[in-house]
């Protein structure tokens, strides 16, 4: 049995109404309805899908942040948090290691913060 795999499209143009679509849906200052947002998010969702990935898709997913997190929701599994910019991350990181070096640092150290004992305490 041959397995063939589905041709996909090259053609982004639903995608990228699609996607101008979610991020009007995102930055509306009116309220969105549930069904109308969870309807545009299904339909670039099963759009997204289709489309061969490459340049154009890149170029799309670059200059539509909700769309580019949608695709990264959708394909986690495969490749994780491939779109995401690891600058932020890695400052958050040396941020948490400085915070957690200084607060190491201000913490009172037991052995020299401990009263000696005296070597006469409980002798006669």
């Amino acid at each position: 049995m041959n397995a063939t795999k589905p041709h996909l499209q090259t053609d982004l143009t639903v995608t990228h109404v699609l996607a101008e679509l979610l991020e009007r849906l995102e930055r509306s200052a009116e309220p969105v309805g549930a069904a109308q947002y969870l309807s545009v998010v299904q339909h670039l969702v099963d759009e997204l899908g289709e489309v061969e990935p490459g340049l154009a898709l890149g170029a799309l997913l670059d200059s539509h942040p909700a769309a580019a997190e949608l695709y990264e929701n959708v394909n986690y599994q495969h490749a994780g948090l491939c779109r995401s910019a690891l600058d932020a991350s890695l400052d958050a990181e040396r941020q948490a290691k400085q915070a957690i070096l200084l607060a190491m640092s201000r913490a009172p150290n037991p052995s020299t913060n401990q009263p000696k004992e005296d070597p006469n305490h409980g002798k006669s």
